[in-house]
Parts: structure tokens; C-alpha cells; sequence
């Protein structure tokens, strides 16, 4: 699923990036990817697949810490 067609950034891209260089920030996915900080089409989506992403590497975790930050 496209968050972004404009930037051309997928859901899978936020949670690859989730899983791979601990993002957890609306801030620092517009840092990696150029999302949901200039881009009103895509902020809600991205916040949303965020969210998710970050519940989801918490769960495989399995740290309740993080499952609680989530």
C-alpha cells in the first residue's frame, strides 16, 4: 500500500525502517523518507502506518517496555 505517492513510499518502507534503524518518530521517518513533514497527503497515513510498525517490532520483541511505549 502507497502512504505517499507523491514522495513514491510504501507501508513497507516505514516498517523496514522501524525494524531496521529504530525509527519511532514522525520526525525522524520525515528525516529518512521526506514523509509526514512537508507532505499534507501523506502525514495522517504515515502516523497511522508508523503506529503500527512500531506496535508490530514491540509484539516481536517481546519487550513490555516497548510494548507499553507503543
Amino acid at each position: 500500500m502507497y502512504v505517499c505517492l507523491c514522495h513514491n513510499v510504501t507501508d513497507s518502507d516505514i516498517h523496514r525502517l522501524v525494524r531496521t534503524e529504530g525509527v519511532c518518530t514522525v520526525r525522524q521517518l520525515g528525516e529518512h523518507l521526506g514523509v509526514a513533514t512537508q507532505c499534507g497527503k501523506c502525514a495522517k497515513c504515515a502516523k497511522e502506518v508508523l503506529r503500527e510498525a512500531r506496535q508490530m517490532a514491540a509484539a516481536e520483541s517481546g519487550c513490555p517496555a516497548l510494548m507499553a511505549a507503543a
